[in-house]
Order: structure tokens, then sequence, then C-alpha cells
């Protein structure tokens, strides 16, 4: 069986931020940048407070089987809810997304790197 991977976004906005919850998340917005975002298995935030209440959470999982999208999608939006309730930071119109990278054809560097190791064979 092989291993497929699964890249999970989390999409919503921000509720009912304070003044202090806003300044906060101001201050931390250079590591929380749209542009640096990354798909990681803990979750990478992703927001531009100052242009828009919305956020991105971007999970990467994987299973072996097709279905395990279902369960890693599942388990992604409530880990996204619940790091921001942990802060104590409120959000609404959640919304999840995500892809099944295996039926996706290697890339011409893939290629060459397997080209490559056959060719030390």
């Amino acid at each position: 069986m092989s291993s497929r991977t699964f890249p999970i976004t989390v999409r919503g906005a921000f509720d009912g931020l304070t003044d202090g919850q806003r300044a906060e998340l101001l201050g931390a917005a250079p590591e929380h940048d749209m542009l640096r975002a990354e798909s990681t298995a803990e979750g990478h935030l992703a927001y531009d407070l100052a242009g828009r209440p919305f956020f991105t959470f971007r999970f990467l999982d994987s299973g072996g089987a097709e279905d395990d999208v279902l369960d890693a999608t599942a388990r992604a939006e409530p880990a996204a809810e619940g790091w921001l309730a942990e802060r104590g930071y409120g959000c609404k119109q959640l919304r999840s997304q995500a892809q099944d990278l295996s039926p996706a054809p290697p890339g011409e560097r893939q290629r060459r790197e397997a080209a490559r190791a056959e060719a030390q064979d």
C-alpha cells in the first residue's frame, strides 16, 4: 500500500476579537505572513489582519487508502478551531478543502531524480 499525501486547507474568519487580541495578532503577523505559508502536520496559520479578518490554516497529512483524505479533513478543522480557542480567538465560517496528491504525475525534477536513481542501480 502506497502512502498518499493530503494537503488540507482550513479557511475562516476571526470573530469577536478584542483590541488586545487584534494587537497581539498584528504583532505576530510576520510569522504568519501569507507569502510564507506552508503545509505542516501541526498546521500553519497565515493571515493578513491589517487587510481583512480572514485566516488560513494549512495542514499536511497522509494515509494509505484513498478514503483517508476524508479522515484527514475531519481532523484538520477541529485542530484549527482548537488552536484558536486555546488562545481565546473566536472564529466563524470554517470550511475545509483537501487534495490527494498521489494521482499527480511526477514533475520534471522528480523524473530526473528517478532516472538518476535507476542509472545508479
